[in-house]
């Protein structure tokens, strides 16, 4: 299945808020996100990413048929970590399993590469979610370690992997 990512229009909230309303997809994401996520928080979230400065985050929508089906961004690091970017996505679990993730994630390497001055993209998923290090050993990521006890999410303390592509 074919997948485009795009920048964010206000439009896709509704897609946006039934994608992020899963359980499923929001245990497999860093905490903050509101339950049940509604119209106005992706409102409110794609409103923050339009106004975001295009130079150290880079925010689009996962696109199939037409359809957001979820969110893909790297937000460039600071300091002596000024040209490393973090890479953080999702998508709608009806599409799991499908290669759309991994298509994705391949996309925004290339753009972030090769419009910006970014050496180094990371990921860090939780240790129990294999089909996220999947998708980014097939986007051509490098298992890196083990953060050992590194988050604490659902009252669980959790390792992470980390997994990195540098650009060559």
């Amino acid at each position: 299945m074919e997948c485009q990512i795009r920048k964010w229009k206000l439009d896709d909230a509704a897609d946006l808020a039934a994608t992020i309303s899963n359980k499923n997809v929001q245990d497999n994401l860093r905490d903050g996100l509101p339950y049940p996520y509604t119209e106005k928080d992706g409102r409110d979230f794609i409103s923050a990413m339009l106004s975001a400065d295009d130079r150290d985050n880079f925010a689009f929508a996962i696109v199939v048929k037409g359809k957001v089906i979820g969110s893909i961004s790297a937000s460039r690091q600071s300091n002596i970590h000024d040209r490393t970017a973090e890479l953080g996505y999702y998508i709608a679990e009806e599409y799991w399993g499908k290669g759309i993730a991994t298509e994705a994630v391949k996309q925004l390497c290339e753009y972030v590469f090769s419009h910006s001055d970014i050496i180094r993209i990371f990921a860090e998923p939780f240790d129990y979610n294999i089909g996220s290090q999947r998708v980014l050993e097939k986007a051509g990521f490098q298992y890196e370690g083990t953060l050992r006890r590194n988050a604490v999410k659902n009252g669980r303390v959790l390792d992470m992997k980390m997994y990195a592509r540098i650009k060559e």
